[in-house]
């Protein structure tokens, strides 16, 4: 049995499935589908595999409560790559899925910092905020 080590790093991508700030759903299969022709175009361009765990989950925030799915990438030993390649792309997709899905902001959760993506300082309606 062959074993391969290699040094950690990982990230995490949550992406909302309300488009923009209304209530129209986003289908998982629809995000699937649009992650799996971004990687296979990676693959052919790049000779990149970015294998994805997709999760559901619910992001609650005041009186927003919406519906979101993980997308957890890892350094995979089968296909590895530099740490800078991997954030590079991992943020590509990351900007592509926002104009895909219409949304405002993404946050990319990674093993040593936090990223967002954001086009401009609307905030969810639900949200209470506390404007002094």
């Amino acid at each position: 049995m062959k074993t391969t080590e290699l040094k950690t790093y990982s990230a995490t991508i949550t992406i909302g499935l309300h488009r923009g700030y209304s209530n129209i759903l986003i289908d998982k299969k629809e995000v699937i589908k649009i992650l799996q022709n971004y990687q296979n175009k990676l693959i052919i361009d790049k000779d990149i595999h970015l294998s994805a765990s997709v999760s559901e989950c619910l992001i609650v925030l005041s009186n927003q409560q919406e519906p979101h799915l993980k997308l957890d990438f890892i350094n995979y030993p089968k296909f590895s790559f530099k740490e800078k390649v991997f954030k590079s792309e991992i943020n590509a997709l990351g900007k592509y899925l926002m104009n895909q899905f219409e949304q405002n902001r993404i946050v990319i959760v990674y093993h040593d910092k936090t990223v967002m993506f954001e086009i401009d300082d609307k905030i969810d309606h639900r949200i209470n905020q506390n404007k002094q």
